[in-house]
């Protein structure tokens, strides 16, 4: 079977082909190997992207607003070619694009199509009678496109359970396992700028789709190349067969309930919850109403909303792009909690999956916690207080991080004598394991969390949680603070018993079919030319994961990772120091991780910048 490829985009075909085990190219034509399963893929002369604009200029199947954009750009060729050249990738968790007409857009027909593919699998793997859960964020046309997938399932005879207006990622995630369903869909970009959106894909236990469902569903999405042959049905025609139900407050009550299931300490939120002073922001997003709910239900009665960010706006007006990783995105709330004198500021992405994290020192400044800082923070205090709490932990008991996420998280679990786990990037290895450990019946979770800003405590649900990671945060802090102390003073406590690490992050961004070569350039450099040292750390390891290879440099012998193959290099360095590169998987960024110990917390934020100017020295060589 061959698969055609245009010559137009050959030269990104190539790239994109890379990221894959195996690629033979001959005669015009690719055969690509990948977990063991073969493809060919052929050249062919045959596609215009200024065709592709035409027709859709021209077919009565797509809506007079759709063309009315696309007439404003008749003269933008460009344009035309950006938005035509290719379809909007459906990759491993499904779409995420900028709005707008065309098939490399994010719009109602690639939503369409997209669930499409989705059903024609389920339909496949005969769980239809399941149905689908499907949530939305605070984005532009999140709520269009969110019915557009409804109504698609409900033609294909799949039902719809679409909630009736917009809830945080982790709530989907849950109820996707609460409703027994055999997928989820979760319109979101997370934390892309405003004109993203996207279209995330769950199985039915809760996580984002892994092999084989993947795969599977991509192949299905692929296949669909007439766009009338999507189905799509009448809202009261769906209804009345009842294949669209609105959901809501029954699933919003059991979330929240299983949410104060993981509460330690409820005790030390009697005594100081009333105490604690908490600055939240939703940043304009999903997170408002069950992150106050879930506070207020508890205890905490000094909850101060950030006002200018607190209403769904899906123009994040009051930041560049609405991530908790940046510092834009505190500065709003830091300056209510300095009016306050607030412990702790919290603020959650629009989806609600990220929880971003300032923490008041006893002299009053305000100390930033990134995503490694406030996931070991948890983690230290879940395992350790269970550990306390229940007269030791599970013999089998295991802490799962990112390849990715900070050494800190390896010498906790060395510290309290459970298994350290390491999956790729991504919050769904991270669900992976947790169903490993559910269907072999060996492995208990104690906790998951990746640097990203990301963690899980328990298993109601099986993506990331921002609001049970707000809610056990100020729980952490009124413990503490029984015993007069701080979370900065917990954190400093953690260093000093564990090591002093400090980790960061490089993100190179290269738009465009150019940026993609370029990117791709990088990590062919890198591969080809492994480098000998950064910042002064020699490299002990190089693990190739897209090779499945660990290759230790002193000795010459070489392993396997044990992981699934990813486009992703990463280096063990002298001094517990290491380099991680990977291409982002959402956005047009070649990322550089990096961490290092030190013998102080300024000595390991001495040696943290001088591995990032490294990082940078390294890059710029290479463009």
């Amino acid at each position: 079977m061959f698969w055609k490829i245009s010559i137009l985009n050959l030269k990104l075909t190539r790239i994109f082909l890379s990221f894959f085990e195996e690629v033979v190219y001959n005669e015009h034509v690719f055969v690509i190997r990948k977990n063991g399963k073969q493809r060919k893929y052929k050249e062919v002369n045959t596609v215009d992207y200024k065709n592709i604009y035409n027709q859709w200029l021209e077919n009565p199947y797509f809506d007079e607003q759709i063309k009315e954009e696309l007439k404003s750009i008749q003269e933008d060729e460009k344009e035309i070619k950006e938005r035509f050249y290719m379809d909007l990738e459906f990759g491993t968790a499904g779409l995420r694009g900028i709005i707008g007409a065309g098939t490399n857009r994010m719009n109602i027909y690639v939503v369409r199509r997209a669930t499409q593919g989705l059903a024609n699998y389920i339909l496949k793997v005969g769980k239809q009678s399941q149905g689908v859960a499907i949530a939305y964020d605070s984005r532009h046309m999140s709520p269009e496109f969110a019915k557009e997938a409804a109504l698609c399932l409900a033609a294909n005879g799949i039902k719809a359970y679409m909630f009736e207006s917009l809830r945080p990622t982790p709530e989907l995630s849950f109820a996707v396992r609460h409703l027994g369903c055999a997928a989820g869909i979760n319109i979101t970009a997370s934390h892309n700028p405003p004109e993203y959106n996207g279209y995330k894909v769950y199985w039915e236990d809760g996580a984002q789709i892994t092999p084989p469902h993947d795969t599977g569903i991509m192949s299905e999405v692929k296949a669909i190349s007439d766009w009338e042959t999507v189905k799509t049905v009448e809202q009261k025609a769906a209804e009345e067969k009842g294949l669209f139900e609105v959901i809501g407050k029954e699933i919003d009550d059991a979330y929240m309930e299983e949410l104060k299931k993981q509460v330690i300490h409820m005790d030390s939120i009697k005594e100081e919850g009333k105490n604690l002073k908490i600055v939240y922001s939703p940043l304009h997003g999903t997170g408002n109403i069950p992150a106050r709910r879930i506070l207020k239900e508890l205890g905490f009665e000094n909850v101060y909303v950030v006002k200018e960010q607190e209403l769904p706006d899906g123009d994040f007006p009051t930041v560049s792009y609405p991530n908790p990783e940046a510092a834009e995105a505190f500065e709003l709330g830091l300056k209510l909690a300095k009016e306050v004198d607030a412990d702790l500021v919290l603020a959650t992405d629009p989806d609600a999956d990220r929880l971003g994290v300032r923490v008041k020192d006893k002299n009053g400044e305000y100390h930033d916690l990134t995503g490694n800082m406030s996931g070991c923070l948890l983690a230290n205090y879940e395992i350790g207080q269970k550990k306390r709490l229940n007269g030791g932990l599970p013999e089998d008991g295991a802490l799962i991080k990112t390849i990715v996420t900070t050494n800190l998280a390896d010498a906790i679990a060395k510290g309290y004598g459970v298994k350290l786990i390491e999956v790729l990037t991504g919050f769904k290895f991270i669900g992976q394991q947790i169903l490993g450990f559910e269907e072999s019946g060996n492995g208990s979770y104690l906790f998951g969390f990746e640097e990203s800003y990301g963690c899980l405590i328990g298993t109601y649900a099986r993506d990331k949680d921002a609001i049970v990671a707000t809610m056990a945060l100020c729980e952490a802090a009124a413990y503490y603070k029984t015993q007069g102390k701080t979370l900065w003073d917990a954190m400093i406590d953690m260093y000093e018993e564990f090591g002093y690490y400090k980790d960061d992050i490089q993100a190179v961004t290269l738009k465009g079919i150019e940026g993609l070569e370029k990117i791709q350039k990088i990590m062919d450099t890198l591969r080809m030319n492994p480098p000998a040292e950064f910042a002064g750390h020699k490299v002990v390891s190089v693990r190739d994961y897209k090779k499945d290879t660990i290759t230790d440099l002193a000795s010459g012998e070489v392993k396997p990772t044990g992981l699934p193959a990813s486009n992703v290099l990463y280096y063990d360095l002298t001094d517990d120091a290491w380099v991680c590169v990977r291409p982002s998987g959402t956005e047009p960024k070649v990322k550089f991780y990096y961490g290092v110990k030190g013998t102080s917390l300024a000595d390991a934020e001495e040696q943290s910048r001088n591995m990032g100017k490294a990082v940078l020295s390294m890059v710029d060589s290479m463009m």
